[in-house]
């Protein structure tokens, strides 16, 4: 496991298309992942620590947020030869169990991560009414042990950024597993 931070937020970035389906089969793109004020893309999969450790807060998180018109899109770009843990069955499980109530989609051919220049799990690209990129940071600050006091950093930059289309000015990078490209 390597460990990297992603870039920081380069604000007004426009968001790439994407057609990638979930475990179903059903076929998403951006706008039928999108929400009224904002849209929420992750980057995760089923393997990495430290998306396992904020799975059960990212959900409760998400279902809030939906009450501030913020939809959320999950997408797993690993490579699933490599990572068998990460392929469409197991993630169809881990949406089941942990109760997502966003998509969750596969990139197989990992170009949709290229295109967001996505590096590690979980890596969130937080996006305003005009589809342009306002938040690129943590979740929180717990890194992979949940603590009483978290600062809920990706909750509240997307509740404000519903709010006002504007990101916050400072961001903290995440921190992750790096994606598992393919050879």
């Amino acid at each position: 496991m390597v460990s990297l931070n992603p870039p920081v937020c380069d604000f007004g970035w426009k968001a790439p298309d994407f057609n990638l389906p979930d475990f179903d089969g059903h076929v998403w793109n951006l706008e039928s992942a999108r929400g009224k004020k904002a849209t929420l893309i992750m980057f995760i999969c089923n393997h990495c620590p430290y998306v396992k450790a904020i799975r059960p807060r990212l959900v409760a998180d998400i279902k809030e947020l939906r009450a501030y018109g913020v939809n959320a899109i999950a997408i797993q770009s690993n490579d699933v030869l490599a990572f068998p843990e990460d392929n469409l069955e197991k993630m169809k499980e881990v949406s089941s169990e942990f109760g997502f109530t966003f998509p969750y989609v596969i990139d197989e051919t990992q170009s949709v991560a290229r295109a967001y220049g996505a590096v590690c799990t979980p890596d969130f690209f937080g996006f305003n009414g005009n589809m342009e990129l306002q938040y690129r940071g943590r979740f929180d600050d717990s890194r992979k042990e949940a603590s009483l006091n978290q600062t809920r950093d990706l909750f509240n930059a997307m509740k404000h950024i519903a709010e006002t289309g504007q990101g916050p000015q400072s961001q903290i990078a995440s921190i992750g597993c790096s994606i598992k490209w393919k050879e």
